[in-house]
């Protein structure tokens, strides 16, 4: 018996480069950068005052004030993009809630509100914490506040797997699709560690650019002078269901997700894999799923973070699923030029591009690219948006802790 198809039939996202699905479609296809001076804290004695940021959010347009002041900006961003997602997929929730489930990760969770609890544990003392302290942090409230408002009653999951959080989020909802377990899945991701402790212990590791006079092109990720991530938020979500269950309910089919590969580096806690091979193992288990070989992939949206040791050792990890040749003649870019690293919200709003991609016609480029370092010799689509057709997409994810996935995204066959 053939297994279940999982096909895409909405999308949602936010982030610095547009909020909604038509705006962050125009900034990909411009090329717009989402850096800019932090404005979420007073970072004027900071090394890094530079974030990608979501700009002009309005909370209240998704969720009522006595909600939003209860939970933290992370959980906002779930909900925003999962009502975007589910608007866009006609799903009519309440008919049929057992059968829809929700699957979002988050690397870190509530920072704001651990931000705020420590400060207020400094001024007030122990006593008089707010009740809504722990459920506003635990990173598992992006998934919880999405099931809570929307009123999903399928299996509720939050992966917590750093920076492939929500690219395991999506892959696990397939396989619950596949196995039975729901016909529907609201799968994402949501983060939003722009504040003093994030940034700080971001910097603390060695990991963030610290070009501040140029927000806008801090992130380029493979190029010579890169010096580390430009951090970033917001939220993605996809609706995936299973093939008969879209058909019959007559929506339009955004794609289908064909293929899931994990791995571990079982090597250090934050450096990639220096062999390549476990990542790569990922990304052919994947395609093995998929049953794809990687000469059929039209395009690679890399995890491209723009630190000096990632973007080299994802040359190589690429090098070694396709072969030295193939690989220079498939198109990869990192739309984190763009969005920044959205931490636990990356691999799936990096989903969602490649959703984008296969309906809209365009690769979208790796901005800031102008001094290409010799290590990271691929076709990077530097600079500009490129018209294509990519039938099969590959979406990776890598995580502190070694946490590798990878996604393969195609256009929908019926």
């Amino acid at each position: 018996m053939p297994r279940p198809r999982v096909v895409i039939t909405g999308i949602g996202a936010l982030n610095a480069v547009g909020n909604g699905i038509v705006d962050f479609t125009e900034g990909l296809r411009a090329g717009r950068p989402g850096g800019a001076p932090i404005t979420q804290f007073d970072a004027s004695d900071s090394p890094v005052r530079i974030a990608c940021e979501v700009k002009d959010f309005d909370v209240t347009t998704v969720l009522d004030r006595k909600s939003a002041r209860r939970t933290d900006r992370f959980a906002h961003f779930a909900v925003a993009a999962a009502r975007e997602a589910v608007e866009m997929a006609r799903l009519d929730i309440a008919a049929e809630p057992d059968r829809i489930g929700t699957s979002i990760g988050s690397g870190i969770g509530g920072l704001n509100t651990l931000y705020d609890a420590h400060q207020h544990l400094f001024s007030r003392g122990i006593d008089r914490f707010s009740p809504f302290w722990v459920p506003a942090l635990i990173p598992n409230m992006g998934a919880a506040f999405v099931s809570i408002e929307l009123g999903t009653r399928g299996p509720l999951v939050a992966s917590c797997t750093a920076c492939a959080a929500s690219s395991m989020a999506v892959g696990d909802a397939v396989m619950y699709i596949r196995n039975g377990m729901a016909d529907v899945m609201l799968a994402g991701g949501a983060e939003a560690a722009v504040t003093p402790m994030g940034v700080g212990g971001f910097h603390g590791m060695r990991a963030m650019s610290t070009n501040n006079d140029d927000p806008a092109g801090a992130s380029r990720p493979f190029d010579r002078d890169r010096d580390g991530l430009v951090i970033g938020e917001g939220g993605a979500v996809l609706v995936l269901e299973e093939l008969t269950h879209a058909l019959a309910r007559g929506v339009p089919i955004l794609g289908e997700v064909t293929g899931y590969g994990l791995s571990s580096d079982a090597a250090h806690v934050t450096e990639p894999d220096p062999t390549g091979s476990n990542p790569a193992r990922a990304i052919r288990m994947a395609l093995g799923d998929a049953g794809r070989s990687p000469a059929e992939v039209d395009y690679v949206n890399a995890h491209g973070t723009s630190t000096p040791v990632g973007d080299a050792s994802e040359t190589r990890v690429l090098k070694l699923v396709f072969g030295e040749e193939e690989a220079r003649q498939t198109p990869v870019s990192s739309t984190k030029s763009m969005t920044g690293h959205m931490l636990g919200a990356a691999g799936a709003t990096e989903a969602v591009i490649a959703v984008i991609t296969i309906n809209e016609g365009f690769l979208p480029p790796t901005i800031n690219l102008h001094h290409p370092d010799p290590d990271c010799d691929l076709d990077y689509v530097p600079n500009v948006a490129r018209a294509a057709r990519p039938d099969v997409v590959i979406s990776n994810g890598f995580g502190f802790g070694g946490h590798n996935a990878c996604l393969v995204i195609e256009r929908f066959r019926p």
